[in-house]
């Protein structure tokens, strides 16, 4: 029996101190908790009984060079109820229903559901979020939004692009300068209990939001409006598939116009621009998508006769041509095995190289060329930016379809020399173009000029590459004064502006496959010829009827230039003088 006691003794011991240990381990583990860790179980039980409101902040603007809103917002509302604050369910589905247009079976659905919070609609008019904030209903919360809002409607709609249901940028600047229109969001901490519901008569905590940063951008509105005005008279008229327009400096870059026409409505940016009816979702969204692209920048095309600027530039680098140099066109050449031909097939017969561009005639242009070579009508190419995307602050940029320098053969070569069997961007001609006359700099397009905060404090400028010396000051000269003499005198005449030196060149490309019958008609214009502050580059795509660049596309910049110099301060240098004898 001793035995059996001192057992029972040892084991009541060992059972003590197993439960004293556990005892001062809890107390241990609780006072861990309670001293060393209670300041993150306190936030995370506070965290459980507060329910976080987002308060929008407004996107920042988008602003013309000269403070005109392009892209603002408008104050819009969410509408939500709180089941657990509701007295009279059914004057909230009365109300909600009527003043919202929605079904009362779907109001009284969220309204019956039991939630900390349910959104009956969002982007509600202000105006009708307030009707409903007057009816004072308990359980009805009416927060504040903003919704992006364009006052031109359509105007540089593929330049500007538009946002989402989030607010955030989806194309064009307001995708490209996201990050800079963006603010920064507010919210409101709401008290609930245990089930999540939020509790009436307790106070908010409040943090506000902050506005986004307002874009000014290098668009001129009055210009923009004026050549938009122009992209579509002529759509209708030649019943063009479309009208492409750039206006800028080509001493600095900014882009005062950009037209794409037909543009779409911005305010409504999933509707089509077009009456054609699609079967599939899948048909709708590419002929959205293809609606929201921007020719100038998204798409490449064979520049036809302009590019001829660019193998003149090379020749006179080179030192292998001049300005009198004379050359011979029967109306074609033969090149290798291949017979091309010039426009005029009867020929020019003898000419010098300024009658030559002046002409536009392609067998002196393929004779230049060759003087040229492979080798260094690619570095002419690489200098004028031509190999690679222009920088532009758009997203989508496209660059140049070109052959590889090695395969190019001497009928490549020659059919190169007046702008075929490559493709380039409409903005990487006008920005190789742009060095060609300004002097011999290479800028980077653009539309973003600088940012202001909500206080209109500056806080960012702005600053683009520019690449000087790319040609010559002296070839650059020469390249004017021949321009000068397309416009003056040769297939460029109806680009011409009274008591205005302008300089250009035309173009009609035929579009692939040949034989079509299709076209992209162009013409570039530079203001004034002797110091160029404007350049315009108008493209018709696959105009019905006469499609040749200098009789449709060089009056198009011709009603551009008579209207926009002026307003651009750049006066006449000349007066027209009457004709008949006094």
């Amino acid at each position: 029996m001793p035995e059996v006691k001192t057992y029972n003794r040892r084991k009541m011991v060992i059972l003590f101190f197993a439960v004293l240990f556990v005892a001062v381990f809890l107390i241990g583990r609780l006072g861990y908790i309670m001293i060393g860790r209670g300041e993150y179980y306190s936030e995370k039980a506070q965290a459980l009984h507060e329910r976080e409101r987002a308060i929008k902040a407004p996107r920042g603007r988008i602003l013309d060079r000269n403070g005109v809103v392009l892209a603002g917002n408008r104050p819009v509302c969410t509408i939500s109820v709180i089941h657990s604050q509701i007295t009279d369910s059914e004057q909230v589905i009365e109300v909600l229903s009527r003043e919202l247009g929605i079904s009362e079976e779907t109001i009284r659905e969220k309204v019956e559901k039991v939630s900390s919070r349910e959104k009956i609609k969002s982007n509600v008019d202000k105006v009708i979020a307030d009707t409903i904030r007057s009816y004072h209903l308990d359980g009805v919360m009416v927060d504040e939004d903003y919704r992006r809002y364009y006052p031109f409607d359509d105007m540089a709609s593929k330049v500007l692009g538009f946002t989402g249901s989030d607010n955030q940028g989806i194309v064009g600047l307001e995708v490209e300068y996201d990050s800079v229109l963006q603010g920064t969001d507010g919210y409101i901490l709401t008290v609930t209990d245990a089930n999540g519901i939020e509790l009436a008569n307790t106070a908010e905590a409040r943090q506000e939001p902050v506005a986004g940063n307002d874009l000014y951008i290098s668009i001129d509105a009055n210009i923009q409006s004026y050549v938009q005005q122009e992209a579509e008279k002529v759509l209708i008229a030649k019943e063009a598939i479309g009208v492409s327009i750039i206006v800028m400096n080509p001493q600095n870059g900014e882009i005062y116009a950009m037209v794409n026409a037909p543009e779409y409505n911005l305010n409504d940016p999933y509707t089509l621009n077009s009456d054609i009816t699609y079967t599939t979702e899948e048909e709708k969204q590419n002929a959205l998508n293809q609606m929201w692209r921007n020719f100038c920048i998204n798409d490449t095309y064979e520049p036809g006769s302009i590019f001829k600027t660019v193998t003149a530039t090379a020749a006179f680098e080179k030192g292998v041509l001049s300005v009198e140099d004379t050359f011979v066109c029967p109306g074609y050449r033969i090149v290798g095995d291949r017979t091309i031909r010039c426009h005029k097939t009867t020929g020019h017969g003898l000419e010098t190289f300024r009658q030559g561009i002046m002409n536009s005639c392609n067998p002196v242009f393929m004779d230049v060329g060759a003087r040229v070579g492979v080798e260094d009508m690619y570095h002419t190419y690489e200098q004028l930016g031509l190999m690679s995307r222009t920088g532009i602050d758009l997203p989508g940029e496209a660059t140049s379809i070109m052959h590889k320098q090695e395969d190019v053969k001497e009928v490549d070569l020659a059919i190169m020399s007046f702008g075929q069997s490559f493709q380039i961007t409409p903005m990487q001609l006008i920005t190789a173009v742009s060095a060609i006359v300004n002097g011999g700099n290479l800028v980077t397009p653009h539309f973003g000029m600088y940012a202001l905060d909500a206080a209109g404090n500056r806080i960012e400028t702005y600053e683009y590459p520019v690449e000087n010396g790319v040609i010559s000051e002296e070839t650059s000269a020469t390249m004017r004064d021949l321009l000068e003499s397309v416009v003056a005198e040769g297939s460029g005449r109806r680009g011409q502006v009274e008591g205005y030196r302008i300089a250009g060149k035309t173009a009609t490309s035929e579009k692939l496959p040949r034989g079509n019958g299709k076209y992209i008609s162009s013409f570039i214009g530079i203001a004034p010829a002797d110091n160029p502050q404007v350049i315009t580059l108008v493209l018709i795509n696959e105009p019905t009827g006469i499609y040749y660049g200098g009789t449709i596309a060089a009056p198009v910049a011709q009603r551009i230039y008579e209207n926009i110099l002026p307003y651009l301060g750049i006066e006449p240098v000349y007066e027209v003088q009457d004709s008949e004898a006094e």
